[in-house]
């Protein structure tokens, strides 16, 4: 597995741990949508949450950089996040 992406995964197993929640124990989907984010990063200059539609208003698009804005609320209300990263402990 690539680096930066090793790098990522850890990065955000401390955030959900910080938060109370985790990674999706499915390591295939969480590398899968890693390397989403990070091509996300590549063409369009941030983490784009890859479930979620790129706008092109950097100000709109601000709430779609992952984690997203709406990834609290849907772990709470559906025990996971839209693009399945973050799941409930």
């Amino acid at each position: 597995m690539d680096e930066k992406i090793q790098k990522l995964i850890k990065e955000y197993k401390v955030y959900a741990k910080e938060n109370g929640f985790k990674l999706n124990p499915n390591e295939k989907i969480v590398e899968n949508i890693v390397k989403m984010l990070l091509k996300n990063e590549e063409n369009f200059g941030a983490r784009y949450c890859p479930c979620r539609r790129i706008t092109q208003d950097k100000e709109k698009d601000k709430e779609i950089i992952c984690p997203c804005i709406f990834h609290l609320n849907e772990i709470k209300n559906q025990g996971q996040c839209h693009c399945l990263l973050f799941v409930k402990k």
